[in-house]
């Protein structure tokens, strides 16, 4: 036989960090399974083994009390992290078992600032410039104006700033792509791509020397 996927990892690595994302809608006999390795530090395996859980890191990630927590850190000053968990602890206690929570330390996530989603933004966008100048010698600009309407699409505290690869994989690139294959087949690509934001037409791709 074989042991399951999360204890033969750990098995094999004992010193691991292992995420969970979305814990919620895990069903009960999940929970209760991870209650034993939050009680014991070990977890047993198909075989009945028992895996040591010791040295291994986990986090789970959740969207319980969110609404709660976007409202919190509305005002410029944010909540302190300790009175923000005792607020939703209520709201984290009727889906988790007490003796479950009780093993955990629960961190909020503070949602993120325009200025941290724009900066992610300009980050993920330089990567496509980079890759751009490589392939094919193009120097390709994005305005501060991309920037900023990239950031204002991530705003969705259940996606946040994930929706950026959404907006660059789902909006920018596949015009971008278009529009240099088009130029590449017939021997007609500029120097210079600048994409600029309007928002009365979207996103706008200007060619240039």
């Amino acid at each position: 036989g074989e042991g399951g996927v999360l204890t033969e990892a750990v098995r094999q690595r004992p010193y691991s960090v292992v995420l969970l994302d979305e814990v919620e809608k895990a069903s009960l006999d999940v929970m209760n399974l991870f209650y034993q390795v939050f009680d014991k530090g070990t977890l047993s395996d198909g075989e009945g083994r028992e895996i040591d859980f010791k040295d291994t890191i986990l986090f789970l990630t959740s969207n319980l009390a969110t609404d709660m927590i976007m409202q919190a850190c509305d005002d410029p000053e944010l909540p302190k992290a300790d009175d923000l968990v005792a607020a939703i602890r209520p709201i984290l206690s009727k889906h988790f078992k007490p003796a479950l929570l009780a093993r955990m330390t629960i961190v909020p996530f503070f949602p993120l600032k325009q200025d941290a989603l724009q900066g992610i933004a300009r980050l993920k966008l330089s990567k496509v410039s980079k890759r751009m100048k490589e392939s094919h010698k193009l120097d390709l600009v994005f305005t501060d104006a991309v920037v900023a309407a990239i950031a204002e699409r991530c705003t969705e505290p259940e996606t946040g700033a994930r929706n950026v690869d959404h907006v660059i994989t789902g909006n920018l690139l596949p015009r971008i792509s278009t529009e240099v294959l088009s130029r590449l087949g017939s021997g007609d690509l500029p120097p210079k791509l600048t994409v600029g934001y309007d928002a009365a037409v979207g996103f706008t791709y200007d060619f240039g020397a």
